[in-house]
């Protein structure tokens, strides 16, 4: 019954990104948010983006997601969105390189719920929350073993539970490592907290893009509700080593 009533939510969350994309449907070049083109420019290449790309940003679980999708094509709904807030927040790399990086991987690519969850994780769609997501805590939390992170990133076997998500904090690094593994890209926290500054002007402004407003409008707000209605229900475990489904 849980996972019935989880494929319903699915299948009304797809629904619901379906009649935003009718209302936009050159969301894949263009930003929802009139004021977009204000913030400062985002990288579209460059050292960093290819660090993201090919799973080599310092930042453990994130490069263990990235790896992950390029090797089987699929990742769960947790990790697309840690791959896609990291690298249009923490990073700041263009939003449109990003979605088109990610569309060309997943095997389940569908434009009507990708580009509206692009544009959400990288601060774009006129709502006041913003998907900044830690990568750390989200590697604490959906790996909490660390089978994962050390099945994909084996570079950090020599690593300490402790400090697998975060192991530029560990005494032993340098010497361990050495030059198998990259330091962070980016100081986590500096990142952050520019990015929160940067999309501030967005967040607070009045005249954000109105279309998820009209989608709920035309749509009497029921696909919008059901699909946003909070479950609590428990899952299995995966196995050591792999991602949970998303039913």
């Amino acid at each position: 019954t849980d996972n019935l009533r989880r494929f319903q939510t699915q299948l009304a969350a797809r629904a619901y990104f379906a009649r935003i994309f009718e209302t936009a449907p050159d969301m894949e070049h263009v930003a929802r948010h009139p004021k977009a083109a204000a913030l400062p420019e985002r990288q579209s290449d460059g050292a960093v983006f290819e660090a993201w790309k090919e799973g080599q940003t310092g930042l453990p679980y994130v490069d263990a997601c990235m790896r992950y999708l390029a090797s089987t094509g699929w990742i769960n709904v947790q990790g697309r969105a840690l791959l896609a807030s990291v690298a249009t927040c923490h990073l700041w790399l263009d939003w449109r390189a990003v979605g088109q990086v990610l569309a060309r991987r997943f095997t389940d690519y569908d434009p009507a719920i990708h580009w509206p969850r692009i544009q959400a994780h990288a601060g774009l769609d006129g709502s006041n929350r913003l998907r900044l997501l830690n990568p750390v805590k989200q590697g604490l939390d959906h790996d909490p073993t660390g089978a994962f992170t050390r099945r994909w990133v084996p570079e950090l076997a020599a690593v300490p539970d402790e400090f697998l998500q975060m192991p530029w904090k560990w005494t032993g690094a340098q010497r361990a490592l050495g030059h198998r593994y990259p330091e962070p890209v980016v100081d986590l926290a500096t990142a952050a907290r520019e990015a929160r500054m940067k999309l501030a002007l967005l967040r607070q402004d009045s005249h954000a893009s109105d279309c998820e407003a009209r989608v709920i409008e035309n749509d009497g707000g029921h696909t919008y509700a059901i699909a946003r209605k909070p479950n609590r229900a428990r899952t299995r475990p995966a196995p050591a080593g792999q991602l949970c489904l998303d039913l």
